[in-house]
Formats: structure tokens, sequence, C-alpha cells
């Protein structure tokens, strides 16, 4: 069998399997039919912190089903590749879907989702992932639902600047400046670009003196963070100070590296992430890493469901109190070892 055959194989097999999550699929039924069918589509399945907000999603959505109203729910996912997920999109909308909520894999080409969906009248709330402001204007059934990734790189900044200037010992060889690497999500996305430079530039606007040893990208990815700082470790050893990182998986595959290659707690750098992951959480307790930043899937899942609830009911959403009548940003927290226990207990 052909490629392409192949391809339409998996094609036919997804809308059947996706036909039986979404009865009723092939034609659009009224609101009276009572069943709001979410199709949710990620970026890759391979990200806990995304895993992670899925399922709460669909946890908020089931909380949400009463005698007159049945929720059904499907979650895929892109595999990382946007052509992929755009075909994903149009199977669930094949599907009778009655709204989607997308995590983009390329946040610079929702073209064609929006396109599809706008032809079928299907609102479209996209997460983490933050479209262009441009192709979000689109249309007036196309949401966002996220955080602002400028605040999460300066309050990274501020608990790292806190945390060094209250540890003098944190420069090692005492040369009155910080030898620090960078661990970048992926190049060219917005998040992990503004991360970086609002960490570093909130750490020089606190005092602290930096020298840039390197920076590596590691896809987000625990593994891919691991292996990039073990060959920085080969090649730095102690001379590294501090580990930025874009985000906790990340932070914890250094952790991992400097387990790995027999350092002692004191002989490592300190280490600061950003997402509040669960075992981000118990390092920032244990001390293997000093600091992160809480996302809050927890709010964002819940504006998620309550937005594709009144958007399916056609109820108004000013409550929503949206900014542009389009985007929800929830704020982010700091995590530090004096407050760790607090997000430890949500």
């Amino acid at each position: 069998m052909s490629r392409k055959k192949r391809r339409k194989a998996m094609i036919f097999l997804t809308v059947s399997v996706l036909a039986l999550s979404f009865p009723g699929c092939g034609k659009k039924e009224n609101t009276s039919d009572r069943t709001l069918r979410v199709g949710i589509v990620t970026y890759t399945q391979d990200d806990p912190f995304i895993n992670t907000m899925t399922e709460q999603i669909r946890e908020d959505l089931k909380l949400k089903e009463s005698k007159d109203m049945k929720i059904l729910v499907s979650v895929k996912n892109g595999d990382n590749d946007q052509r992929d997920q755009d075909e994903l999109v149009e199977e669930m909308i094949a599907a009778g879907c009655d709204v989607l909520c997308v995590n983009l894999v390329d946040r610079t080409a929702p073209s064609d989702i929006i396109k599809a969906a706008r032809q079928e009248k299907i609102p479209v709330i996209f997460f983490n992932r933050e479209p262009v402001k441009e192709d979000l204007m689109q249309w007036d059934q196309l949401y966002y639902v996220g955080c602002d990734a400028k605040q999460s790189g300066e309050m990274q900044g501020e608990i790292a600047a806190d945390y060094l200037k209250a540890h003098p010992g944190a420069d090692k060889n005492q040369d009155g400046k910080i030898q620090y690497v960078l661990l970048e999500g992926e190049a060219g996305h917005q998040d992990a670009i503004s991360r970086t430079d609002c960490s570093v530039k909130t750490l020089i606007e606190n005092g602290i003196e930096l020298e840039k040893l390197s920076y590596q990208f590691a896809d987000w990815n625990r593994g891919q963070a691991e292996n990039r700082m073990s060959q920085l470790i080969d090649h730095y050893g102690t001379e590294i100070e501090l580990v930025i990182s874009n985000n906790d998986e990340m932070a914890l595959g250094a952790v991992e590296a400097y387990k790995n290659a027999g350092y002692s707690q004191e002989q490592r750098p300190v280490i600061f992430g950003i997402d509040g992951l669960e075992d981000a959480l118990e390092a920032v307790k244990e001390g293997t890493m000093q600091g992160t930043v809480y996302n809050d899937n927890v709010d964002q899942a819940g504006e998620i469901a309550r937005l594709a609830v009144d958007l399916f009911k056609g109820n108004d959403i000013s409550k929503h109190k949206l900014k542009d009548g389009r985007y929800y940003m929830s704020l982010y927290q700091k995590v530090e070892t004096g407050n760790v226990d607090e997000f430890l207990e949500k």
C-alpha cells in the first residue's frame, strides 16, 4: 500500500473512531440535542504540563454535565507536526465536534484550522501556545486561554536574583559574576524567547552581574535537557553557577545530569524552572532546584471548560471578562523554598 493510501486509511479509521466518540457525526444538530462534543488537540503527547492540563479540562467538563446536557470529549495530539494537527482538526469537525480546544504545534500557522472551523461555525479555544493577534482576530469565534510569558520570565529572574543575593556562596569562584547557562524551549518559540529575555534582563536589573557560558535548545523535554546538560558539564565542570531553564521539565533534566555526573549538592549550580510541575515542586522542597514559577493549569482548564459550555449554549460571554473579547490570561506565581508546600497541597 502506498504512503498516500495508508494516510487515507488512517484518516478513515480516525474519523470512524471519532464518530463513536461523537454520536451524530456527519450532521450538525441544534442545541436541543443537548450533547456537547468537545475536541481537544494538543501539539504532542510527550509534554507533562499539557497532559496534566488536558486531563484537568476533561475533569472540569465532566463536572458541568447535568440531566439536560451530556458532554463528550475526544483528545488527540498532533505529534509535533502542524499538518497532522490540521488534519486531526478536520477529522474532529467531520465527526460532529461542537467546540474545538487547540494547543498549536506552530503558533504562526493556525490558518487551516481557523478556515475549517469557520466554515462549519465551530468556535475554537486556542490554549497555551498563543496565535499571533492578526490570526486570532480573523473571526469572532476565536479565543485564547493562557498566560503572559513575559511575566513568567520576570518572576523567574526575581526569584533567582533574590536567592543569589541571599546566598553569596552561589558565586563559587568569588569573581563577582555569576556564570550561567540557558536551557531554551525551542528556536523561534514566542514563550521561549520571552522567558529567556525577561529572566536575564530582570536578573541584571536586580544587580546580578552575569556571564553567559552557553545556551542549548532542548525542546521543552527532560531527556533532551539531560543530554545537553551532560555535555555542558563535561565542558565547563564546576564553572557553571546558575542554570536558567524555560520550563521545569528541562530544569529537572539538568538536575538528573548533575546527579548522574556524581556532583554533590554543594558542587552543583542553582537551578530555576517555570511551570510548577509536581516533580519540580518536590525538587524545590528537597533543595535540588531553588525555585520555579507556577503556571496555573487548574485556572486555565477551568476557564476553557466554562467558555466551551457557554459558547455551546449561546450564553453571554461578557462575564468571562476577556481582554479584547478574546483573551483570558491567567497569572503566574513565584515558588520558592518558603512557600513550596502551599503549591504541593494544590
